[in-house]
């Protein structure tokens, strides 16, 4: 089916959040922050990890490292746009830009879920299989496991835009979002759309449900062995970190499945637009407080990295 040209040539307007123009100034200004912390936080954790030897041969950092990388993407998906929209009266986006941002954004967020997945297999081995976990989790079953989480969030979302891309847009152009939402897209499709609605749904759900029963599984065990262990001093340290594990998984899984997998949670209201804006925007600041800058491994590969910086400038000062 052809896209109707003056879809393609004018795209859609973008009515945003829909607030008077001294609350657009406070927004933009929270954005901004908190995209710069973002964008602050994650590039540290990437450098720990890629800079310190110990932190390097971890394969759980490994995998957190992949996953600073990954919010540094999300985000830039979604709050440049926002920033700007919010900086101007004409908030059109063209169909191509549009179809874009909602590829990226559910591409990423796909491959956030199999992240968690995989870093919920990184701790169901080492708590479960401790005598087996150096050589299962091998640097190169690790870079195996990051690759896999990449290809299989960005493969999921390749039919829906593609089948998107060919629907025909009459009548209205306006989204009533911050972002090019599949559900408010579609409501502008001219009939009939045959089966997309149905295959994003099912695509969403099938992503969701597996990822979240796998989680489920993982940390299931891991919380029955450390009930079951004798040492209380490491059960205590392991509860901690598994904890933070948990609190992650609850924030992004709850935010996202509030908003796709209740019925008529895609409907952009006032409500629907605040979860958007928590996983696209506050997960990605909280995600690296929460697992990397208050552990202590990284703390002390923080302390090793900053008294390299002050030996090497000293060093070139007494020359």
């Amino acid at each position: 089916m052809a896209m109707d040209n003056s879809t393609t040539t004018e795209g859609f307007v973008l009515l945003g959040f829909g607030v008077t123009s001294q609350k657009r100034v406070l927004l933009l200004v929270f954005f901004a922050i908190l995209y710069m912390l973002t964008l602050v936080e994650n590039i540290i954790v990437i450098l720990l990890v890629f800079l310190d030897a110990h932190l390097s041969q971890l394969p759980m950092y490994t995998l957190l490292s992949n996953f600073s990388w990954l919010e540094i993407c999300y985000v830039t998906t979604t709050v440049p746009r926002m920033l700007y929209d919010l900086t101007t009266s004409h908030r059109t986006i063209s169909f191509q830009a549009c179809l874009l941002q909602f590829y990226s954004l559910f591409s990423l967020g796909s491959t956030e879920f199999f992240f968690l997945s995989a870093m919920a297999l990184d701790r169901y081995l080492a708590v479960c299989h401790p005598l087996h976990y150096s050589q299962i989790m091998s640097p190169k079953f690790c870079y195996a496991l990051v690759s896999t989480c990449w290809i299989l969030g960005f493969l999921g979302y390749i039919l829906p835009v593609t089948l998107i891309s060919r629907l025909s847009f009459c009548g209205s152009k306006i989204i009533d979002h911050f972002l090019c939402d599949p559900g408010p897209v579609l409501s502008l499709a001219c009939p009939p759309v045959g089966n997309v609605p149905l295959v994003c749904r099912i695509i969403m759900h099938a992503v969701f449900v597996s990822n979240v029963l796998f989680v489920v599984f993982s940390y299931g065990k891991v919380i029955f062995t450390l009930v079951k262990s004798c040492n209380q001093g490491n059960r205590k340290k392991a509860f901690s970190t598994i904890s933070m594990h948990l609190l992650v998984v609850t924030l992004f899984y709850g935010s996202v499945g509030g908003m796709y997998l209740i019925p008529g949670g895609e409907s952009p209201t006032v409500i629907t637009k605040a979860i958007t804006v928590f996983y696209a925007t506050i997960t990605p600041f909280v995600n690296p407080l929460i697992y990397c800058l208050r552990n202590d491994q990284v703390k002390e590969a923080m302390s090793r990295l900053l008294r390299r910086i002050m030996n090497s400038m000293l060093m070139k000062g007494s020359v």
